[in-house]
């Protein structure tokens, strides 16, 4: 098991202060993972059922709060081709805990006592939660709009938190020089995290009878559920578990869109597009993903597509699902509009099953 660049293939033993590549690429892990599943043998209700597919010794002590295994349910009842998935229900109140779980048990494994996350809130909360739990000391640094209750939550885990001026960009910068010393236990940087949201692929497969659906929509920022799906699903297909890998669809707010508008243009590569304005979907604000390539991969294997929401399509979708019984933060309530604007444009088809990742607790943000 080793770190490789996807840019210049360079290769590095894993060890808790690298996080990039010399050249400054990301770094992917790459290991041989299998899945074994059997139905008929009880298995953890969480994500750890998949122990065999994820890159963690068999003897290491594992990190958890019993994350994973949420809800599959029909959006509407009267539409079942339509599901979502609700990983707002995880411990911290969003799919983040995925890949912290992942990622903090490896790290723990490594004798590592102290990390630095830089964070718009869900991350930070998830990485904040899972160090207490592995009794790591961590700092977080978040920009200081980010909504206060994911900073009251934050510090209520004991993470040290500091709060950076400016947007997302400049929080990532600021926590750069901390990271030369001190592990940098970045849900974006790290392919540890991508290890654990992959599972949410595998969960999708189990809950559908071991089948994938058509479509998979995801809110995407720097991309952390658009990779782990992607591998996922890819890891899935090799094991002859599934036939094909599903679409992955993905959806952005309108004022930050650097992967959409790749998408448009098809583009082989994703170039920063400044932030134009404020948004309700603070959660999926990335200038420049770092791993764009990995992205653009991701999206043409699987023959994926993109588009945007604004803030009124935004505050529509949170309506509509809180209607439903379902009460998420903005990001979450992206797919909702975008889900129509996919179904009007003729990418998803009339009998198509998709599934919707609903990805953070509207508690979060009740302001």
């Amino acid at each position: 098991m080793q770190y490789q660049c996807a840019k210049c293939s360079n290769t590095y033993q894993i060890s808790p202060l690298r996080y990039k590549c010399e050249c400054g690429g990301a770094l992917s892990l790459v290991s041989d993972s299998r899945i074994l599943p059997n139905a008929q043998v009880p298995a953890a209700m969480s994500l750890w059922r998949y122990r065999e597919a994820l890159p963690i010794g068999e003897e290491t002590e594992i990190i958890t709060l019993g994350e994973g295994m949420t809800p599959l349910v029909p959006l509407d009842t009267n539409a079942p081709e339509h599901f979502v998935k609700l990983d707002y229900l995880c411990p911290t109140g969003s799919y983040k805990d995925r890949g912290a779980s992942v990622l903090l048990t490896h790290l723990k494994s490594l004798g590592v006592e102290t990390v630095v996350e830089d964070s718009s809130g869900n991350a930070g909360a998830a990485i904040a939660a899972y160090s207490a739990r592995a009794g790591i000391h961590c700092t977080i640094y978040c920009p200081e709009s980010t909504s206060k209750g994911k900073l009251r939550q934050i510090s209520a885990y004991g993470a040290e938190l500091k709060l950076v001026p400016g947007n997302r960009m400049a929080t990532t910068e600021a926590v750069k020089l901390a990271a030369e010393t001190t592990c940098y236990a970045s849900h974006n940087w790290h392919p540890f995290f991508l290890e654990g949201t992959k599972t949410l692929a595998y969960e999708i497969t189990e809950q559908l009878g071991w089948r994938a659906p058509t479509h998979v929509l995801c809110p995407v920022g720097f991309g952390s559920i658009y990779l782990g799906l992607s591998i996922g699903f890819r890891e899935l297909q090799t094991q002859g578990i599934i036939e094909g890998v599903p679409r992955l669809l993905g959806v952005q707010p309108d004022v930050c869109c650097p992967i959409h508008n790749a998408y448009v243009e098809n583009l082989t590569s994703i170039s920063r597009m400044q932030q134009t304005g404020d948004t309700l979907a603070e959660g999926i604000t990335a200038e420049l993903p770092i791993r764009g390539d990995n992205i653009v991969e991701a999206l043409h294997v699987s023959n994926g597509a993109f588009t945007t929401v604004n803030d009124t399509e935004i505050a529509e979708g949170m309506k509509r699902l809180a209607a439903k019984g379902m009460y998420v933060e903005p990001t979450s309530a992206v797919v909702v509009k975008a889900y129509q604007k996919f179904k009007a444009s003729g990418i998803i088809q009339a009998g198509d099953m998709t599934v919707s990742i609903l990805t953070g607790i509207g508690l979060k943000a009740s302001e």
